[in-house]
């Protein structure tokens, strides 16, 4: 029956070497895809007194004239309290979108609000600074812009001494990076990155987390891979600063290590991988061991607790390790980690099982870095065969197909490694996926299943005894996997 269908199909038979092109140009424009997709965000620091939050207060919209009255008591009022009033309603009004934009169409109403902020009462000081903060959450690029003036002030009362007046000026920065390119083009020769790096030593736990927070704001910016990350210039790189070495040791898992802090500087550093500047130099700072350890750490804590918290620095964690391993200098990885192969396979299941119950949105991140382990080292596959681990991998395949370029990348290893994974439930598998409707899966499985006739012979018997042919047939009128099908039959018919 096959024979007859031969002269009709005539496709080229696909070698190895062309199964394994194809996964990587898949793999490939899926981690373009994930880099693509990037967290940009604003956060809103309010610490309203008792006051001002009870009895259902709703802050205002402020007209002209209100706006120009607050700002006027605000400057030359005779009493601070009264001063501090001033500038306290007038940020409440700063909360409606309305109120900031008739604040920026005011001639002079920042020169005044940058007055405040430098003057030398620390209450006025900070309630300038809070407005300040409210312009800097605004949606709009004209409200980030028009703060351009206080930035550089910004900057200094980074290498202030109170630790609450540092994350506002922190998280304002962020919000204002993020929004107008024409923020970031006068902050950098302004000195931010030096700014940030100094402020990396801080003690302060919530200084840290903002310090994340601005860092990835900037890392995301369009321009960064070419003029924020490279060492090209030391006043304005982030490599070129202390600031990876710094990173990475935030992430070193240890009592010291801070969830949050942890989760902010882990996007900073998948920021700067995605990047693609000079990941090699990132791997030999030690990110793998760092990283891999982290992981480690990771599933230790998912055994111990139910906390919903890990997730958040679980998924960064995991795309960072995914994107390092396909860099070419990862050809000495098992170096480079530190860990047997044992321990960071048995910890990504141990994550993948806990994803799978409480975060299955996270499977696939997790399946990636597996597929990424196994296409770089056999000692990973051999792992995952001795660990007995094909079954628990085949039970997410309803969730990600992922799990067949992950088989794809064991059975290519030749011989001994299909071996292992025959007999098993692999097989009764594939039969299942070949009734799949979705061509992408049933043409990842039909590449599975010519590897492993490949290799090992023995399964074409068995494959025709439980209907394996027409399995097959359904999928010959396929365009997109003709050829695929033509690969299959002539390997079972040579086996």
């Amino acid at each position: 029956m096959w024979s007859r269908r031969q002269g009709r199909l005539r496709p080229t038979v696909c070698g190895v070497e062309e199964l394994r092109r194809r996964r990587r140009e898949r793999e490939a424009a899926l981690r373009k895809a994930r880099r693509e997709q990037q967290l940009v965000s604003k956060r809103l620091l309010r610490d309203d007194t008792p006051e001002e939050a009870g009895e259902g207060c709703v802050a205002a919209i402020l007209g002209e004239t209100e706006v120009q009255q607050f700002l006027r008591q605000a400057q030359r009022g005779t009493e601070e309290k009264e001063r501090e009033g001033a500038l306290v309603s007038l940020r409440r009004g700063l909360q409606h979108p309305e109120t900031q934009q008739t604040f920026i169409r005011l001639e002079g109403s920042m020169r005044t609000l940058v007055g405040l902020l430098t003057s030398n009462q620390a209450l006025l000081q900070l309630e300038a600074a809070r407005c300040l903060h409210e312009l800097s959450h605004s949606e709009q690029s004209t409200v980030a812009e028009a703060c351009l003036p206080a930035t550089s002030y910004l900057l200094t009362y980074l290498s202030g001494h109170s630790s609450d007046f540092i994350e506002l000026c922190l998280y304002t920065l962020g919000n204002l990076i993020v929004e107008s390119e024409a923020v970031r083009r006068q902050l950098l020769p302004q000195g931010i990155v030096p700014a940030l790096a100094a402020c990396i030593q801080s003690p302060h736990v919530a200084v840290l987390e903002a310090l994340g927070y601005a860092l990835s704001q900037l890392l995301q910016a369009e321009e960064a891979p070419e003029k924020i990350i490279p060492p090209a210039s030391a006043s304005s790189s982030i490599l070129a600063s202390t600031l990876p070495q710094h990173m990475l040791q935030m992430l070193q898992p240890g009592p010291k290590l801070n969830p949050g802090v942890a989760v902010e500087f882990a996007w900073c550093l998948h920021y700067i991988i995605c990047s693609q500047v000079s990941n090699p130099l990132l791997i030999g700072h030690g990110a793998l061991s760092t990283l891999g350890l982290l992981l480690l750490d990771l599933a230790g804590a998912v055994q111990r607790t139910e906390d919903a918290g890990l997730e958040l620095l679980a998924c960064p964690v995991l795309r960072c390790l995914s994107n390092l391993l396909t860099e070419a200098a990862v050809e000495t990885v098992g170096g480079q980690m530190q860990l047997r192969d044992e321990r960071v396979v048995a910890a990504l299941f141990i994550l993948l099982q806990f994803f799978f119950q409480k975060q299955p949105s996270l499977l696939p991140e997790g399946l990636w870095l597996l597929n990424n382990l196994t296409a770089i080292s056999p000692s990973f596959c051999t792992s995952l065969l001795s660990l007995d681990l094909i079954e628990p991998l085949l039970q997410l395949l309803p969730v990600s197909n992922v799990v067949l370029t992950v088989l794809c990348n064991v059975a290519e290893k030749g011989p001994a490694y299909c071996q292992r994974l025959w007999p098993g439930p692999l097989l009764p598998a594939l039969l299942h996926t070949l009734a799949f409707s979705d061509t992408e899966v049933v043409g990842q499985s039909l590449e599975l299943l010519h590897l492993l006739f490949l290799y090992q012979p023995e399964a074409v018997q068995v494959f025709l005894q439980q209907s394996g042919l027409q399995a097959l047939e359904r999928h010959q009128e396929e365009a997109q996997l003709q050829d695929r099908v033509y690969a299959v039959q002539q390997t079972a018919l040579q086996g």
